[in-house]
């Protein structure tokens, strides 16, 4: 199975373990992007993972293409121009005490992509023999500048076109959206195109206008305003303290829904990159299992897997998710 992802890579900076900010004077990095984590979740899987994205044209920019070749990303879309590397710092939080991240990504050169810069016809194309199986985006991107929602319109209307599914995980995060224009105003366009969405019914309603007052009645809402949508699917997270979640999911069809059960995660390593896991989880189980709710469980036990993982990205195997997803949590030793 061959995979595109589109958006942003930036680079994590963050003390080490769990102490705050003011108490080191060294920090770890990590790259990480939320469509990314999406490509080396599925690299790990077996898939061909390939990442379409716009670096700096510097040594941070090749360490970052350098990061995602290395769990086996293929880098060979990236282009490189003028511009930064976005950044974000994350203090990991413990028990009572939340984590928090500091976002600074203004001007960076992925927010200065343009429709020309990405040759989505090639892309999509591949080679001969190996067609593209599924493009996957987020809600990140078309925020961060009018040149990169373009940009995935362009994508997204060719995948459409030469027939490839489309993932879209719809992200809203209020204060990326500071170029002129609303959510609102652009997110249909992209959202027509999508085969599987990943959102809640509170965000249908305040994106589209879309009201359902169950999971389902919004996800048959969405399919009747986009009616090239196949699935839509969410995830609920109970937040015990910083260091323990409960977790689930649930995949709707158009008519009926999946659940997985109830998934107890204590201590969290890291939480970063889990819903990024959890999609990625879905997509490797509907492009391989015949069996909706197989597919929504190996989702939810990637995503669970990924809470132990430090890094944004999830580095579990098939062979891993599928134990946890068949009710093996109890991390005993392999030998």
């Amino acid at each position: 199975m061959k995979i595109i992802t589109f958006g942003e890579v930036m680079l994590r900076l963050s003390p080490p373990g769990v102490e705050r900010f003011a108490q080191t004077d060294d920090l770890t990095m990590h790259f990480g992007g939320t469509e990314a984590n999406v490509a080396v979740s599925l690299a790990q899987f077996g898939f061909h993972a390939a990442h379409v994205t716009r670096f700096p044209n510097h040594a941070l920019g090749r360490a970052a293409a350098g990061y995602l070749r290395k769990y086996d990303v293929h880098t060979e879309h990236i282009c490189y121009g003028d511009g930064r590397l976005g950044l974000y710092f994350l203090e990991t939080g413990a028990g009572s005490r939340a984590s928090q991240i500091i976002y600074d990504r203004a001007d960076s050169a992925f927010s200065r992509v343009r429709p020309d810069d990405i040759d989505w016809e090639t892309i999509f194309k591949g080679t001969p023999g190996e067609p593209v199986n599924w493009f996957h985006w987020t809600g990140i991107t078309p925020a961060l500048s009018q040149g990169a929602a373009d940009c995935l319109l362009a994508g997204i209307q060719t995948a459409n076109r030469l027939g490839i599914p489309v993932s879209g995980d719809i992200v809203y995060r209020s204060n990326l959206w500071q170029y002129g224009r609303t959510p609102q105003e652009i997110m249909p366009a992209l959202t027509e195109g999508c085969t599987l969405i990943l959102g809640s019914k509170n965000l249908f309603s305040e994106l589209y206008g879309v009201v359902g007052s169950t999971f389902q009645e919004a996800g048959q809402a969405m399919m009747r305003r986009f009616p090239n949508i196949r699935y839509v699917t969410d995830t609920k997270r109970n937040s015990v303290s910083a260091s323990h979640n409960r977790l689930s999911a649930k995949l709707f069809d158009g008519k009926s829904v999946y659940k997985s059960r109830l998934y107890e995660i204590n201590p969290i390593t890291d939480r970063i990159g889990t819903g990024d896991a959890y999609i990625a989880g879905l997509i490797y189980g509907l492009l391989t299992f015949n069996d909706l709710q197989r597919a929504v469980e190996f989702g939810t036990a990637a995503s669970v897997l990924k809470h132990t993982i430090p890094g944004d990205v999830n580095l579990a195997t098939v062979s891993e998710v599928e134990t946890v997803a068949n009710g093996d949590s109890s991390g005993k030793l392999k030998r």
